[in-house]
């Protein structure tokens, strides 16, 4: 009798493509490098294929260019679906979560390659109108799901019901990315999480829970 223990299966796991490999390896290494500084040649190598396999599977560097913003969304937008838009957690909890995913994932490479997004939009968008009006949507998504959030801490008495909901949104979109883009020169989380601390401190409009209790307190 064979013991299991002599049966072997070998199984034959599927291969990346050559396109996949140099969009996974790409997109690390333009994150890491920037988009100027990193060649065809760079990506070709560290995707491990011939340089010949590029001009196959992307048109320009540019079409590259936008073949891995969009891989990098699909990760983005994974944390907005768990986060902003999920509407099992309280909203202004889902916005800090927004926030504290952004400065995990920054944490991951000591804060030195910052949001992809803000990096292109500094380096790229000058030479690549595609490259600038996309990473635009983006930031326009964004800002849009940021904006969704706040309605529902309207609706759930956690923000003033005149709050500038679309200024409000625009404001923490926009600051959040410069705050990044500090926090990748000085190699520190310090910028994010002061931009955070302040936001929900100093900036948020409270909303009813608290003027109902202001109003309880001053009929006694």
């Amino acid at each position: 009798m064979t013991s299991t223990t002599d049966v072997r299966v070998d199984v034959d796991m599927p291969r990346p493509s050559n396109k996949e490999k140099l969009l996974t390896d790409g997109l690390q290494l333009v994150h890491q490098r920037g988009f100027g500084a990193t060649s065809v040649r760079d990506i070709t190598q560290a995707a491990g294929v011939p340089q010949g396999s590029f001009t196959n599977h992307f048109a320009s560097k540019e079409a590259f260019g936008l073949e891995i913003l969009e891989r990098y969304r699909e990760m983005t937008s994974a944390a907005v679906r768990v986060t902003l838009r999920n509407d099992r957690l309280p909203p202004l909890r889902r916005l800090r979560a927004w926030i504290s995913a952004q400065l995990e994932y920054l944490r991951k490479e000591d804060m030195r390659r910052g949001c992809l997004y803000g990096n292109l939009s500094a380096e790229a968008s000058e030479a690549s109108d595609a490259i600038r009006f996309r990473v635009a949507s983006v930031f326009a998504e964004n800002q849009a799901s940021v904006a969704y959030c706040l309605e529902a801490a309207i609706a759930a008495g956690e923000l003033a019901p005149n709050t500038e909901v679309q200024e409000l949104a625009g404001f923490i979109v926009s600051s959040l990315q410069g705050a990044i883009l500090v926090a990748k020169s000085q190699r520190s989380p310090i910028p994010v999480q002061r931009f955070e601390r302040v936001l929900f401190q100093h900036l948020l409009p409270q909303g009813a829970p608290r003027s109902k209790r202001r109003r309880h307190r001053g009929a006694r």
